[in-house]
């Protein structure tokens, strides 16, 4: 089924052949809705605070920072306009447009708060434990803007300095453990002006919706890097997200409470209470395109990570360094302990964590566990929103995918 029901209607960005203009537009069905085609004819005339055509623009940051209440009945008019077939002069094949990064972002950061993904990786990296201070707050990093890139955009495999694993020589040369993250991406509307914090019980308020996104990770590149500063050229190639940001109003009927429980609880501006305790029940899955062969291998939900995004969000604030409209974080890998039929690991995010005897697929490519992702694998990633009572599909995401292409040598 398609993933943009009227009970989506997600926003992206979009050109055509015969309009090279970036606009905005909403999907539904197989088309897209060009707003800006719909406004120049008077299809919102009746919403008096619409004065301006916020749609011509080739990012959505102009009405996200509309009143929630006007956003809301811009919605409204689509769906009445989709129901009544006024839009559907506006309607272009998804098949036909090309998709662009639905919002101009000044700030990218990345957090690492699913449990599983924790301990996976503490034992991965031999570590003792787990740092103390990950229970305490969720652990983020800031990453760069430039690595933003559209679903289906490929991914070039980096060059990096790190050590042969035989001879231990570092040297300049292309990474040999490409990897792939899956995470949602929290897209903000409202801003937070330098110096204040945000309440977390009015966090959600700062919330423009949510996409797919995945960080593209260059282990061996990371391994040597990291000490004692952190991620940089290895999170650095590429992150990809899905085109459509799916609206934090069309997620409300699938909020839930998380099915990781907190110990300790958390300080007092990150104990989240009434709505903001609640996270979404949302399915997530990573597909493996090899050599004209399909793969699944992952599926989890966001309901699983140890700090939701509301938290997330809050942390992010904190210390009054301000947020802007259009900024984006990554929820961290979304990693969970579900299990297949025969017991094996389902729910692991990332192929890092499947380098361990217990976590191994039989069902993946038998030599993954080593080569991690080759040149001409394709990633792709999904995700759902199921109707509580019956399981049956309401809505999807979209695809977010990429392609590993060669590294590329020499320099320019």
């Amino acid at each position: 089924m398609t993933p943009f029901t009227i009970d989506n209607l997600p926003y992206g960005v979009i050109s055509t052949d015969d309009n090279s203009s970036k606009r905005c537009a909403v999907a539904f069905q197989q088309f897209a809705i060009d707003l800006d085609l719909l406004y120049r004819h008077g299809f919102f005339a009746s919403i008096p605070d619409l004065d301006v055509n916020v749609f011509a623009n080739d990012n959505w940051n102009a009405f996200a920072v509309l009143p929630l209440r006007t956003r809301a009945t811009v919605r409204a008019r689509i769906r009445c306009g989709i129901l009544d077939k006024t839009v559907d002069k506006a309607f272009v094949p998804l098949s036909s447009v090309e998709n662009h990064l639905p919002m101009h972002t000044y700030n990218f950061s990345d957090f690492y708060c699913s449990l599983e993904h924790a301990k996976n990786c503490t034992e991965v990296m031999k570590l003792k434990e787990m740092s103390s201070n990950w229970f305490s707050i969720p652990s983020v990093y800031n990453g760069r803007t430039s690595s933003l890139a559209v679903s289906g955009t490929p991914f070039t495999r980096p060059y990096g300095m790190y050590p042969d694993p035989q001879t231990g020589a570092v040297s300049f040369q292309p990474e040999s453990k490409v990897d792939f993250e899956l995470e949602m991406g929290v897209w903000l509307s409202t801003p937070v002006p330098r110096g204040q914090r945000v309440d977390i019980a009015r966090a959600k308020e700062h919330i423009f919706g949510f996409t797919l996104l995945n960080d593209w990770s260059s282990r061996r590149i990371q391994g040597f890097e990291m000490p004692p500063l952190g991620c940089f050229h290895s999170k650095g190639s590429l992150t990809s997200v899905s085109p459509w940001i799916v609206p934090i109003e069309a997620l409300e009927p699938f909020k839930c409470e998380r099915s990781t429980q907190q110990e300790p609880l958390p300080v007092p501006h990150l104990m989240p209470q009434d709505d903001a305790a609640l996270t979404y029940d949302i399915d997530l899955s990573v597909t493996l395109l090899r050599d004209e062969k399909s793969y699944r291998l992952c599926e989890s939900n966001l309901n699983t990570l140890y700090w939701t995004p509301i938290q997330q969000l809050a942390h992010l604030a904190s210390a009054g360094e301000g947020l802007s409209t259009g900024d984006v974080f990554g929820t961290g890998t979304i990693s969970s302990s579900v299990t297949n039929p025969d017991g094996e690991k389902m729910g692991l995010g990332c192929l890092v964590e499947r380098g361990l005897p217990r976590t191994m697929l039989k069902s993946a490519p038998s030599d993954l566990h080593d080569t991690f992702l080759k040149d001409g694998d394709e990633v792709i990633m999904e995700a759902w929103c199921r109707n509580k009572m019956t399981g049956e599909v309401v809505f999807g995401f979209g695809e977010c995918r990429g392609k590993v292409l060669p590294a590329v040598p020499g320099s320019i």
